[in-house]
C-alpha cells in the first residue's frame, strides 16, 4: 500500500488527486495550515490522515513537522497547493510578492527537503502541480508566474539531483481548471465565471496519476494539460 503526502488536497485538483488515491485504498497525509483547517479537510475525506504545517511560513515547517509523528517512507509528496493574486508589475507590493513566492515556491522546496530521506526510502516520486503561468509570464500575472517559474526551476534541478537516489521528479503543468482558485482569478480579470469551460479538476487529476503510476523503467518529467473546449 502506497503513502503519499498531499498539499491542497481541501479544493480542486487537490481534493479531486485524495478521493481518487483514497478509492484504491492508498494511505494520505493531508497538509493543513492549522488544526481546524485538518479537521475540515480530514472531514471531508474520511481515511485519510493530516499533518499541521502552514505553507505560508516556510521557515516554521521544520519546527512544525518535527512536534508530529511522520511516517518512515513516503511514496511520493504532491505539491498541489498554490495561491494567486494578479496585478501589474507598477502596482505589486513586496508583501504580494512575498505571500506568493513563501507558498508557491519557497514552501514547496522546504517541504521536500524535510521529507526527502523518507521519499528516498520508498524510492519514490515528487510532483510539482505548477500552471500555465510556469511556462509563460502575461501581463499582470508577474509575480505569480515568477513563483511558478521558480517552481520549474526547483523541480529541474531536484530531478536531477535525486536521480541517483532513485527518486523521480516530475511537474504537471494544468491550464485554467475549474476551482475556487480559478474563480478568484475571474474576479480579479473582471470576467463572469464558468466552470464548465474550464478543465474537470478530474482530468488533472487522471493527469496526475498517469505520472504517478507510470512503471518504474520511465518517467514523465513535465505534462501539460490543456483545455479542450
Amino acid at each position: 500500500m502506497a503513502t503519499h503526502l498531499i498539499t491542497g488536497a481541501g479544493s480542486g485538483i487537490g481534493a479531486a488527486v485524495a478521493r481518487r488515491l483514497l478509492a484504491r485504498g492508498d494511505d494520505l497525509l493531508l497538509l493543513a495550515r492549522d488544526a481546524g483547517r485538518a479537521k475540515e479537510i480530514a472531514a471531508g475525506l474520511p481515511g485519510a490522515g493530516t499533518l499541521v504545517g502552514d505553507l505560508a511560513n516556510p521557515d516554521r515547517l521544520s519546527w512544525a513537522l518535527s512536534h508530529q509523528t511522520l511516517p518512515d517512507r513516503l511514496d511520493s509528496i504532491l505539491h498541489i497547493a498554490g495561491i494567486v493574486d494578479l496585478g501589474a508589475i507598477a502596482d505589486t507590493t513586496v508583501k504580494t510578492w512575498r505571500a506568493q513566492i513563501d507558498v508557491n515556491l519557497l514552501a514547496p522546496a522546504e517541504l521536500t527537503r524535510l521529507l526527502l530521506p523518507q521519499v528516498r526510502v520508498a524510492k519514490g516520486q515528487v510532483i510539482f502541480v505548477n500552471s500555465g503561468s510556469g511556462l509563460n509570464a502575461s501581463p499582470n500575472w508577474g509575480a505569480y508566474a515568477a513563483s511558478k517559474f521558480g517552481l520549474k526551476a526547483l523541480a529541474d534541478a531536484l530531478r536531477g539531483e535525486e536521480k541517483p537516489h532513485g527518486v523521480r521528479v516530475s511537474t504537471v503543468y494544468p491550464g485554467r481548471t475549474d476551482s475556487p482558485m480559478q474563480e478568484k482569478i475571474h474576479q480579479q480579470e473582471g470576467k463572469a465565471y464558468d466552470g464548465s469551460r474550464l478543465i474537470d479538476p478530474e482530468s488533472v487529476a487522471t493527469a496526475i496519476l498517469t505520472v504517478l503510476d507510470l512503471p518504474r523503467d520511465a518517467n514523465i518529467d513535465d505534462v501539460t494539460v490543456r483545455p479542450g473546449r
